[in-house]
């Protein structure tokens, strides 16, 4: 099992943490994920897949690894993602 903490671009409130939750453990192999709003990370644990398929939808979803440069297109996809998450949250 590996566990880490991922540092990501564009989290702006919860809607976003439960659009990242609940698109993250749609992947099989994901076993649990801890957003933390306040400091724009991600606690993860997975097994028997690839770090990068993880990171991949992330990017997807307008969450990319704070490592990446973080353009337009992926804030417009992030606060996409947000709205989706507050609606789910009603």
């Amino acid at each position: 099992m590996n566990s880490e903490k991922v540092i990501v671009a564009n989290i702006k409130c919860n809607g976003c943490a439960t659009t990242i939750k609940n698109e993250l453990l749609k992947i099989q192999g994901v076993k649990s994920v801890e957003v933390d709003v306040e400091n724009d990370s991600i606690d993860l644990s997975y097994e028997n897949i690839q770090r990068d398929l993880i990171i991949s939808k992330l990017h997807s979803l307008g969450y990319p690894e704070a490592t990446e440069k973080n353009g337009l297109l992926l804030q417009l996809k992030s606060y996409t993602s947000c709205m989706i998450g507050k609606i789910n949250n009603l």
